[in-house]
């Protein structure tokens, strides 16, 4: 069995577009919501979303890559590029039939498929785009990627909505931990901020209708109402161990434990029992070889939506029993919003700085933890922490559970 490790990542986020931008930003708990400026939402009864802003298109695109590609695929790009920047992959050195993309979204591309539905009920079936299928499907992320970058390794997308990133992450661990591959990007990319986006979330009443920005994305706290929707890509080098030393690679952690399963529930509300997510990092940890009492920190889905973050306050419980009130909690959700398929990506990012850097990024705006959550949630401001091994979870509609653990980098 090869040891695996994070060699390298990119982030495109409501909070930074690059990695110093956004470490400073978890450190500092910076609030990246904001009213809706991409179209006009006041119809939809939701007048905020956590947008990307300052996206730097012009760095590794150019104008007609837009009409060729929808906004998810160049988020995910982007990520994928800068990862391999910060790693110091070059393909032209590498094995390419070993290097794999395991990218994927929660939807695709919204936001083609919206404006070609249009275009054909207003002008008729023969004016539908040629590139309406290869911009809208969710693979083409993936796809697309390795396109850039020549991987002609594994290049799958899995989709499980908003669990689709960390189930990447853990299904490329397996890949190389078994030897399948050398290095995989992997992680998550959506852009979903539009008006069937978020219609459709609002019309389920998963979406808050909070006005006030510092109220709206508030997981944990007695007055949360609902997620907020949030965009990007997050995507992470991962790497045999081998690999990376083979090379020089500066290692930044390293996963040792994936736990994935089904809650077979219900088609959106997670299992109030949280078993689901409770077995989900059990598995985690059972792979890692780690005991409860040694889980320093764990990123929470923490979505703010009634229903999911005491749920998921149930499987911490059930997942690390007695010694749940030992491990930190914090949901960066509260500073990015829902960034949904691409939410694993981006979170896996956090856990790997907070192991890093040795804090606990916060879970801002809560003005009174819900007493039904009994859990040591960081609150409002970022502390320094003794970390070791850290879990990312992930749960997504349809019972979709999925955790990673990460351990500090030791040689």
């Amino acid at each position: 069995m090869n040891r695996v490790v994070i060699t390298g990542y990119g982030v495109a986020s409501p909070i930074g577009n690059d990695a110093q931008t956004f470490f400073n930003s978890l450190k500092e708990g910076k609030n990246g919501i904001g009213e809706i400026t991409q179209f006009d939402a006041s119809e939809t009864g939701i007048t905020v979303a956590a947008e990307v802003k300052d996206f730097p298109f012009d760095k590794y695109f150019i104008k007609k890559d837009a009409k060729r590609m929808d906004k998810f695929s160049l988020f995910g790009i982007y990520a994928a590029l800068e990862a391999m920047a910060m790693s110091g992959l070059e393909t032209e050195q590498m094995d390419v039939d070993r290097f794999g993309v395991m990218v994927s979204s929660g939807i695709g591309g919204l936001q083609t498929i919206q404006d070609q539905v249009i275009r054909m009920h207003d002008k008729g079936a023969k004016r539908v785009s040629p590139m309406f299928v290869p911009m809208s499907i969710v693979n083409m992320v993936a796809g697309n990627i390795a396109l850039k970058v020549g991987a002609k390794g594994i290049c799958t997308s899995t989709v499980t909505a908003c669990a689709s990133g960390t189930h990447s992450i853990g299904e490329a661990f397996r890949n190389i931990k078994h030897g399948y591959a050398d290095v995989i990007l992997a992680g998550g990319a959506e852009a979903s901020i539009n008006e069937i986006g978020i219609s459709g979330f609002a019309s389920l009443t998963a979406l808050t209708n909070e006005t006030d920005c510092n109220k709206a994305s508030v997981p944990f706290d007695e007055n949360r109402s609902g997620f907020v929707m949030g965009e990007g890509g997050g995507v992470v080098v991962v790497e045999s161990l081998d690999h990376a030393q083979a090379r020089g690679a500066n290692i930044l952690a390293e996963v040792v434990g994936y736990g994935a399963n089904c809650d077979a529930y219900h088609m959106t509300a997670p299992n109030p029992d949280g078993s689901g997510a409770g077995k989900a990092m059990k598995l985690a940890m059972k792979e890692a070889g780690i005991k409860p009492n040694e889980v320093n920190y764990i990123n929470a889905h923490g979505t703010s939506t009634p229903a999911n973050d005491v749920a998921e306050a149930k499987a911490i419980q059930y997942g690390l029993g007695e010694f749940y009130k030992d491990v930190y909690v914090s949901s960066t959700k509260s500073m990015t919003g829902h960034l949904l398929g691409a939410a694993g990506g981006v979170e896996a990012i956090a856990s790997i700085l907070a192991l890093q850097h040795q804090f606990i990024p916060p879970t801002i705006n809560i003005t009174k933890q819900d007493p039904a959550i009994d859990l040591n949630v960081v609150v409002n401001k970022a502390i320094k922490a003794d970390l070791k091994y850290a879990m990312s979870n992930s749960l997504g509609f349809g019972g979709h559970n999925a955790v990673i653990c990460l351990k500090r980098w030791e040689a």
